[in-house]
């Protein structure tokens, strides 16, 4: 893309060594660098390039310049983490920290902004979806640098009770991370189609607003039916533009559709409207126990103590044969009664003879923007405004 962009920083990995390759036209130092390249932290510096470096800087000088990284996590401690190789547009910076090498992508928001639709979702999906995507992606992350975003990392902990929530942290060295914690990004790895261009172009530089302020335009996969309020999930705090209310367009199964708007990492995961998680005894109370480092014996109940408006438990009480707690928020309940995450908090417990039955709603915490329910929007003709309004409502879209 052409015009104009604000430029961004990408937080894309951590590690001690690297395999990546520059095509296209780098320069590093001033010099050429394409091909393949190996770094490796050494003695608290990177060793790279033939020199030692505490940052280093692969600028990208042609039209085509991309480079690869090589076996990058993505989804981290979710279902789906996974593993690949991805291509980047724009500059690579490796910055030794900690003993760490952290990698970084530097690039046009916009650029950045149409590998994160093709990313969160597939790049075949409607264009008016891709467009309504593009603009809570912008909002979201401009809300984030500006200091816009609706709350920080919060944490009760007592013996009795843990609530504890984890937000979009601010990032040292970087605007936003790659992976699922921020918005997925995956370079231009999983644009596949035109309309992804098409729907950033349309939209160049169009974000949310709410009383004249950027909104803070969550998202999630699918809602389960009814979205949920910011503070559910986060720190208590009357979002305007993130209400509760009844989506009748998430309950989606056909799997032309979901073939058509899910990226790959997604597709294995079908039943996310309705699903069902069994449990024996033994096996919950050793997830329960490997997951927080407790050891509450043979977990006996699990009570919901209060849920959000759409379901959604916000304090659980877990009761065992040693130990009785109440934990929340809604991540921390997912995290702890499942080996990686349940799909969300939107779930009744049937305690059966040998063990538990979890009968949950939805995929991710609700709040705002379903993108199933966005998705079939799109495919029923809906433009991406509608889309817009229909889930921030009272929200207008402006120019930035």
């Amino acid at each position: 893309m052409t015009k104009d962009q604000k430029k961004i920083c990408v937080g894309i990995l951590s590690a001690d060594k690297l395999d990546f390759f520059l095509k296209g036209g780098y320069t590093c130092n001033g010099a050429k660098a394409d091909g393949s390249f190996f770094a490796a932290m050494i003695n608290g510096k990177i060793m790279c390039y033939g020199q030692k470096y505490d940052f280093v800087e692969f600028k990208a000088v042609g039209k085509d310049a991309c480079f690869t990284l090589k076996n990058v996590t993505f989804g981290v401690d979710f279902h789906w983490q996974s593993k690949e190789d991805q291509i980047f547009k724009g500059d690579l910076r490796l910055l030794a920290k900690d003993n760490k090498i952290i990698v970084m992508n530097h690039i046009g928001l916009e650029d950045y902004l149409t590998s994160v639709i093709s990313s969160e979702m597939s790049a075949t999906a409607p264009l008016e979806f891709l467009k309504a995507h593009a603009v809570i992606s912008r909002s979201w992350l401009l809300a984030q640098i500006d200091g816009s975003v609706s709350s920080s990392e919060g944490k009760k902990d007592s013996v009795e009770e843990l609530i504890t929530w984890q937000d979009h942290e601010d990032h040292e060295f970087f605007d936003v991370c790659a992976d699922d914690h921020c918005q997925r990004y995956q370079g231009i790895t999983k644009i596949s189609t035109k309309a992804a261009r098409e729907a950033v172009k349309a939209t160049w530089g169009e974000v949310l607003m709410f009383d004249d302020q950027l909104c803070d335009a969550r998202f999630s996969k699918c809602c389960g039916g009814q979205t949920e309020l910011f503070e559910s999930c986060w720190g208590k705090a009357d979002v305007p533009n993130l209400q509760s209310f009844e989506d009748p367009f998430c309950n989606m199964s056909d799997p032309e559709i979901l073939g058509m708007v899910l990226p790959d990492c997604d597709k294995k995961t079908t039943d996310f409207f309705r699903w069902e998680v069994k449990y024996s005894t033994d096996e919950l109370s050793e997830i329960v126990r490997n997951r927080t480092g407790i050891d509450y014996g043979d977990i006996q109940s699990l009570e919901p103590i209060d849920r959000g408006p759409s379901g959604r438990i916000t304090r659980l009480k877990i009761v065992g044969s040693l130990r009785t707690r109440i934990i929340g928020k809604e991540l921390e309940i997912r995290h702890t009664l499942s080996p990686s995450h349940l799909y969300s908090s939107a779930f009744d417990v049937e305690k059966t003879d040998d063990g538990f039955v979890l009968h949950g709603r939805g995929w991710g915490h609700g709040v705002g923007l379903c993108q199933i329910g966005a998705a079939v929007m799109g495919t029923k003709g809906y433009s991406y405004k509608e889309i817009l309004h229909f889930y921030y409502r009272g929200a207008e879209i402006q120019s930035y």
